[in-house]
């Protein structure tokens, strides 16, 4: 992805080099921004990025932009080698963070996909679909990788780029991005469940909420995996649990008394991060994002975000 390489776009061929259009530079927001949100967890964090990638275009002079032949490829590379640096010192900022850390949920209707699919084929088994890499399960095992690992594996598996242009952004050889992601790849197969249908995921997750409502702690516990595992995010900004409920029992016993703690707590069955999903509202705030994984017809994960920095995107959210 040097300014040499077409990244899959053919050079200009004749004429004086000219800087591109400031629209065909600002159509690359989108795709910007859907790479670093894999790359990060946090929509918040992938905006800044993305902001600070264009800040560095626009310091540059019309001839400067003008002798880069693909500026989407510039513009990918700036806001990989961003990310990378975000990710190290998200390390760092994540060890003092109070209570769990969960990535951000994206609410239906924002726009994830896209990417560049258009090149070579792709091997089905060194690769997932777009829309598997924006559940929060994929997310939470993304964050186990290093930021070599998880940039590797994210620009290749999921938007197809080469692993020679990869190395430019992590600053390895090609070989050594290989490895990279093949290792991230097996650590995807481990701790990642097999999918299940989304039809079936809504049906398992319509039945959690309305148990959940009738306060079912029976329903509730059959619904869940004997070793289910809760994790809550609050950020130290509102209250929650800081370590994670284990069994499907005490996961079902604290649902339950959390609505007798908060009445009126409304539950709305949404789609969270492109899988069925439950918003929590009270008094018309939204004051939860649920996710959920399955394996078979049961519950195995839960994902409660509370941090209220983390459900901007959720504040005009419909009813």
């Amino acid at each position: 992805m040097t300014s040499g390489s077409t990244g899959g776009r053919p050079p200009e061929t004749s004429g004086a080099p000219t800087a591109p259009e400031p629209a065909a530079i600002a159509g690359e927001r989108r795709h910007l921004t859907n790479l670093a949100y894999r790359l990060l967890g946090s929509l918040a964090d992938a905006e800044d990025v993305v902001q600070e990638t264009y800040a560095r275009w626009y310091a540059m002079t019309p001839q400067e932009q003008a002798a880069i032949q693909v500026p989407a490829a510039w513009l990918t590379k700036v806001a990989g080698r961003i990310c990378l640096d975000v990710l190290g010192s998200a390390r760092v900022r994540r060890e003092r963070y109070v209570g769990e850390w969960v990535p951000e949920p994206l609410p239906d209707g924002t726009e994830w996909v896209s990417g560049r699919l258009g090149g070579a084929a792709v091997d089905p088994a060194d690769s997932v679909t777009l829309d598997e890499s924006l559940t929060m399960a994929f997310l939470v095992v993304l964050e186990a990788m290093t930021p070599a690992e998880r940039v590797a594996f994210v620009l290749h598996d999921v938007f197809r780029y080469s692993f020679a242009e990869i190395g430019e952004i992590v600053g390895r050889s090609e070989q050594a991005c290989r490895r990279l992601a093949s290792s991230a790849r097996r650590r995807v197969r481990q701790e990642h469940a097999p999918g299940v249908p989304v039809a079936r995921q809504a049906e398992v997750v319509r039945e959690f909420k309305q148990a959940w409502e009738a306060k079912d702690i029976g329903a509730l516990v059959g619904l869940l995996d004997p070793r289910a595992l809760a994790v809550a995010d609050g950020g130290g900004v509102v209250s929650a649990v800081l370590k994670p409920i284990e069994g499907g029992e005490r996961i079902a016993r604290y649902a339950v008394g959390l609505t007798e703690l908060a009445p009126g707590l409304e539950l709305l069955e949404r789609v969270v991060n492109g899988r069925p999903g439950l918003v929590l509202r009270r008094e018309g705030v939204t004051v939860a994002v649920m996710a959920f994984e399955l394996a078979g017809d049961r519950i195995t994960r839960l994902w409660a975000v509370r941090n209220p920095e983390k459900l901007r995107s959720w504040t005009s959210e419909p009813a």
